[in-house]
């Protein structure tokens, strides 16, 4: 079986974050018989005929290289929504992206079609998939998700979609009833993304007045609570690390100095997988603090290294943490209930050593490469058998 993936974020190079679960996913549908190949945007450095992991992608150009800004930055609903310079821009996406997946298509040959986020990929993928007559699969994340309950011209493409896609799969049980608010349509399978589980391994020594965040520097990521949170932790020798980058994080420099803990926080911007599980391998808790997250692979990953896990009651997050089995919720989105429960945990005798070997059994069983991908060689299988000959 061939699948043709359409996606707006993939692995740059080894390592890179970006779309790293669509990576996780093509590899180990290897095991499933099933070979991949990947339509993704340009960026600069990369060769248009690329192969990482031994698996192909092509790479398209869709604007001069100054606005090709759109995709890797995790940011591109609010660009386009933000600017018409944007806009104009993501039409050149969408353009540059069908004909190169026109081109894969005949090169390739798949027999299905999957699509990564309904927009912008789902949206080609159902022209794809009726000019090639494949089925289409399409995957709903989060943000996708997101963009179609906030924005009302959205909405008419995502219905589109969902009503042209032979199967719908989201990445939570959440995501899947949020889906089915902004469309009444049949829920999406709930199929979550891969993670890696030979990297994010136990090991190393916990450092006990360590925290960690991973993830964007914007406000749905919930930073700018967690700062506010370990600002009331009455510890003052809790130190918080900061993995990640993104447009607020001047910003929220200049709010931990205002807090009182600019001392306490570490920025280290964003990270390679391999040097990340070192962080999580040694923080004495990943912290979550988002609202409304598709899912939280960050979760996973941390809890694969057993690494206990604070997160709020919110989102997909409760798929991957259960509360005081595998990790923390916090039932009310508030600074001061982040911190009290912070100080739950570090007030352990075993400081949550019990919650993160729990989380690690749970996410093996639920995330591991071959589960996830024995789950959508099903779903492939199941399209074919269910798309018109």
């Amino acid at each position: 079986m061939k699948v043709l993936f359409l996606t707006h974020s993939f692995p740059r190079m080894p390592g890179d974050a970006p779309g790293s679960f669509v990576l996780r996913l093509a590899t180990a549908l290897r095991a499933e018989g099933v070979e991949t190949s990947v339509v993704a945007p340009a960026a600069p450095g990369l060769e248009h005929h690329d192969r990482i992991e031994n698996i192909p992608v092509e790479r398209f150009r869709y604007a001069p290289r100054k606005y090709e800004t759109l995709a890797y930055g995790g940011n591109m609903a609010t660009q386009v929504q933000a600017s018409w310079s944007a806009k104009v821009t993501m039409l050149g996406f969408l353009g540059a992206e069908f004909r190169t997946a026109v081109q894969a298509r005949r090169e390739f040959e798949p027999d299905v079609i999957h699509a990564h986020w309904w927009f912008p990929n789902g949206l080609v993928g159902t022209w794809l998939a009726k000019m090639a007559n494949k089925p289409l699969v399409t995957t709903l994340h989060g943000t996708d998700v997101r963009l179609a309950r906030t924005v009302a011209f959205a909405r008419p493409g995502f219905r589109h979609v969902m009503n042209h896609s032979t199967a719908v799969t989201a990445v939570s049980r959440w995501l899947a009833s949020e889906a089915q608010q902004v469309v009444s349509s049949p829920a999406p399978v709930v199929a979550p993304m891969p993670v890696a589980a030979e990297l994010f391994t136990p090991g190393g020594t916990r450092e006990r007045n360590r925290l960690l965040f991973v993830g964007r520097l914007n406000k749905q990521k919930g930073i700018e609570l967690l700062l506010h949170a370990v600002s009331r932790v009455p510890d003052s020798s809790i130190h918080l690390d900061v993995v990640g980058d993104g447009d607020d994080r001047d910003a929220l420099r200049e709010l931990a100095q205002a807090l009182g803990i600019g001392d306490r926080v570490h920025w280290h911007g964003s990270l390679p997988q391999p040097k990340l599980a070192d962080f999580y391998r040694t923080a004495a808790a990943l912290v979550v603090p988002s609202v409304g997250e598709g899912l939280g692979l960050v979760a996973v990953e941390a809890q694969l290294c057993e690494t206990p896990v604070v997160a709020f009651d919110s989102g997909g997050l409760p798929d991957i943490v259960q509360h005081d089995r595998t990790g923390i919720l916090v039932s009310d989105v508030d600074a001061g209930a982040l911190a009290a429960a912070l100080v739950s945990l570090l007030e352990r005798d075993d400081r949550g050593a019990a919650l993160g070997a729990a989380g690690r059994l749970h996410a093996l069983a639920t995330f591991a490469p071959e589960s996830v991908a024995r789950r959508y060689a099903d779903i492939y299988r199941s399209a074919i058998a269910r798309s018109p000959k």
